[in-house]
């Protein structure tokens, strides 16, 4: 059976590079004009070229989002039900390598930890594990899943990839959206990052989606680690992924999201710097490229930074976050994933958010199309 990967073969990681490189001004102009652009337009909006335009594409990405999405944005919060993983990720730090207390939530830790997040006001949740099959496997997962599908709207998961019958028995448990970022699509990369475990299988992981596909998912969400590698070359097989699936699996939504690799204890510092002229020049990007595609941003990134962002393309954002599992109200000092920038409670981003003309909506609105 076809798959994303047979796409992904045609494609070379130096030439990609050297043609994004050598966009020109006009070439920059040209994507800036054009009515419905395209990959090769894609290339030269995230290339080096652009960056003189970079207000104009935030215009235009400005626009286009409003046109589609109204003055809306989407709350979400992250809940993290464990931090066990069997996997060696350099940049990560519930890496098995690292030695820190292992914790998995109850029953009776995971409804506290909704109580939290129910009294903030969330109705779009995403469950996060680390990736141990044998501790948070799919049965773990299945009963989180059925244990609260009754309190929020639609729920999303960040998880070890799975095969398509397992996605297709948490679909039926209430399974919304799943989100599987690549990390990076250079492959050798890819391995020096991932030496061991489950995840050092690069096209399994790569051909993830294609199986939430075929499984039916209501929403797929893609995303590289920016910092491993060039972004921009990753950036680009992100969109060449998204508009693959998008033809192929077309009843299907699909968002993207923007993690920069971030400080964790240990840390892995970046190989390449993603500067944050270069985030705006790429969320601007992807809105010119594609009007429909949801684009989330975390608390990764800095207050100063969300707050200038949020109108020019952004569709969700996420508060108040925790990436420990019981950080909410159960275990707060527990050892995070990666350290959070904008530490500010739901209700100050709420009003921030208000203030610069947006609508915060609690619920997936995709989900009511259904």
């Amino acid at each position: 059976m076809n798959s994303f990967k047979d796409i992904f073969d045609q494609y070379s990681w130096n030439e990609t590079l050297f043609s994004i490189l050598s966009k020109t001004e006009d070439d920059v102009i040209s994507a800036l004009n054009n009515q419905k652009r395209n990959l090769e337009d894609f290339k030269a909006l995230v290339s080096p070229a652009a960056k003189p335009y970079l207000e104009d594409m935030a215009r235009q990405s400005k626009s286009i989002t409003k046109k589609r999405f109204g003055n809306t944005i989407q709350m979400y919060a992250p809940m993290y039900l464990s931090n066990e993983c069997q996997n060696i990720c350099t940049y990560c730090g519930f890496s098995i390598t690292n030695k820190i207390p292992r914790r998995t939530l109850t029953n009776e830790e995971i409804l506290k930890e909704v109580d939290f997040l129910k009294s903030k006001g969330y109705n779009h949740i995403l469950l996060v594990t680390g990736e141990a099959n044998k501790t948070v496997g799919v049965e773990y997962i299945n009963n989180a899943i059925q244990l609260i599908q009754s309190k929020f709207a639609n729920i999303t998961i960040e998880v070890q990839p799975l095969d398509k019958e397992d996605y297709e028995l948490l679909i039926e448990s209430g399974l919304y959206a799943v989100l599987v970022y690549q990390e990076t699509y250079h492959k050798s990369a890819y391995k020096k990052h991932h030496p061991k475990g489950k995840k050092s299988n690069f096209d399994y992981r790569l051909e993830t989606p294609d199986r939430l596909g075929r499984a039916g998912i209501h929403k797929i969400g893609l995303g590289a680690l920016f910092g491993l590698e060039d972004w921009r070359v990753d950036s680009f097989y992100t969109a060449l992924h998204l508009q693959y699936l998008q033809k192929t699996y077309w009843k299907t939504k699909y968002s993207i999201s923007f993690p920069r690799l971030r400080p964790f204890s240990g840390g892995l510092e970046p190989k390449v710097e993603m500067t944050d002229s270069d985030l705006v020049q790429l969320i601007c990007a992807y809105r010119l490229l594609d009007e429909d595609v949801e684009l989330s941003i975390s608390t990764r990134e800095s207050e100063v930074f969300r707050e200038n962002i949020v109108n020019l393309g952004i569709t969700s954002i996420s508060a108040e976050s925790k990436t420990n599992p019981g950080g909410y109200s159960v275990e707060p000092q527990s050892l995070e994933q990666f350290e959070i920038s904008d530490q500010r409670p739901t209700e100050t981003i709420v009003e921030m958010l208000k203030a610069k003309g947006l609508e915060v909506v609690w619920k997936d609105w995709a989900h009511n199309w259904q």
